[in-house]
């Protein structure tokens, strides 16, 4: 709510994206500072029709508006766009767009709103929020302290324990994480939201023509999940060809269903260049789309890995979250990036961990000296406990 309330008071159009179900209706329903705007939604077949024929005329049905779902209506971005021009004040926070479509990559919109508008982004819940804490993990306040503290540090902030297979399961998603009573019920809310994606929101986009072949790279990148994205290989393995595999990554990104996370390089134009690797917006989605048995590894990095993005997107401050990969093998999940600061972090499911363990977040340490001083090895104990001089391993739910 932070990131959504300074946006607010800076630009004169402000966009709330995010995956379909993540909350963003309710969020701009609810906001103390939108409470006198005029909400309209483009789910509704009269606003969509007026959005279509006559979008002047809708966006000044009132001095303050939320548009819910804009990417069903692209003139009404355009309408938006001249309003905003015709006022001399730039009224700040004067419009409000929600949309399960990130409206940044969908190439029919141009750059309709480039110069008027503040983008935020909602992820599912994490962890944290899930339970009504209302946060993230202490990673601002461990990147602050020395790396001798962290152990005080993360002592005062830790979370409730909880079984990681069960916090995948509950995912981040408001109605299955907080309100459905089994994972019998979360398997069916899930699958309405795939049938759902698929046969409402895709022709929206109009970038899939084989729903079929849609269907079966859903599966095939949420076995990939964790993994480098080598878009060569997923085609082959589809057979088809690596253009529509690019396509339909694409789609799913635009749909801010998948995230690819770079890797981490001093040199910022070789982060560019390396393949990013694969995770999902929610470890649950990944879980059902994967029709596995239980949940792996990697859909405790996804875990993690969405409470990084939740805190990284909670303010404006410059934030980054990558990987660490070298050509001998040395490997590192997560690099947190804040100024000049880096926390290295290693993500392990079992519940005892060894100095070996800690072999990717050594060798990184070793070639970072100057940005790095300590790394976190997150496993599925419940001790914190130092296991290199340099290497402190942390249960996962004491920082997520």
């Amino acid at each position: 709510m932070g990131a959504l309330t300074a946006a607010l008071e800076v630009s004169p159009v402000v966009v709330l994206m995010g995956a379909r179900q993540t909350g963003k209706t309710t969020l701009a329903r609810s906001h103390p500072a939108l409470a006198s705007h005029t909400c309209v939604s483009l789910d509704d077949l009269d606003v969509r029709l007026q959005a279509r024929e006559e979008p002047d005329a809708l966006v000044e049905r009132a001095p303050t508006m939320i548009l819910d779902e804009a990417q069903r209506a692209p003139d009404v971005l355009i309408a938006v766009k001249r309003a905003v021009d015709r006022d001399p004040r730039r009224t700040p926070g004067r419009f409000v767009l929600t949309g399960s479509a990130n409206l940044l990559m969908l190439s029919r919109l141009g750059e309709t709103l480039a110069g008027r508008a503040v983008f935020v982004r909602l992820w599912p819940f994490a962890r944290r929020e899930r339970l009504g804490l209302g946060r993230t993990g202490p990673w601002s306040e461990i990147l602050g302290a020395p790396v001798d503290a962290w152990p005080e540090v993360i002592a005062a902030h830790a979370g409730p324990q909880e079984d990681w297979r069960v916090a995948v399961k509950l995912g981040g998603f408001p109605v299955p994480s907080l309100w459905l009573p089994d994972d019998t019920a979360r398997t069916i809310w899930l699958a309405g939201y795939v049938q759902t994606y698929v046969e409402r929101d895709l022709p929206e986009i109009r970038a899939v023509e084989n729903l079929a072949a849609f269907r079966r790279l859903l599966r095939a990148a949420a076995l990939r999940t964790g993994g480098l994205l080598n878009q060569t290989e997923v085609a082959r393995d589809l057979g088809t060809s690596q253009a529509q595999v690019h396509r339909f990554l694409g789609v799913l990104e635009v749909s801010c269903l998948v995230v690819r996370l770079g890797a981490f390089s001093v040199n910022r134009t070789k982060r560019l260049i390396k393949a990013p690797k694969l995770y999902w917006c929610d470890p649950a989605l990944a879980l059902h789309l994967a029709e596995l048995p239980a949940p792996a590894g990697v859909h405790l990095e996804n875990l993690v890995l969405l409470d990084l993005l939740a805190w990284r997107d909670a303010a404006w401050e410059h934030r980054e979250v990558l990987y660490w990969r070298t050509a001998s093998g040395h490997e590192v999940d997560f690099v947190v990036e804040v100024g000049d600061r880096l926390l290295p972090i290693e993500v392990k499911a079992a519940e005892r961990v060894v100095p070996a363990d800690a072999r990717g977040l050594t060798a990184f340490l070793d070639e970072y000296p100057d940005l790095a001083d300590g790394g976190l090895l997150l496993y599925g104990g419940s001790q914190t406990f130092r296991l290199t001089a340099r290497v402190l391993a942390v249960p996962w739910w004491a920082v997520c």
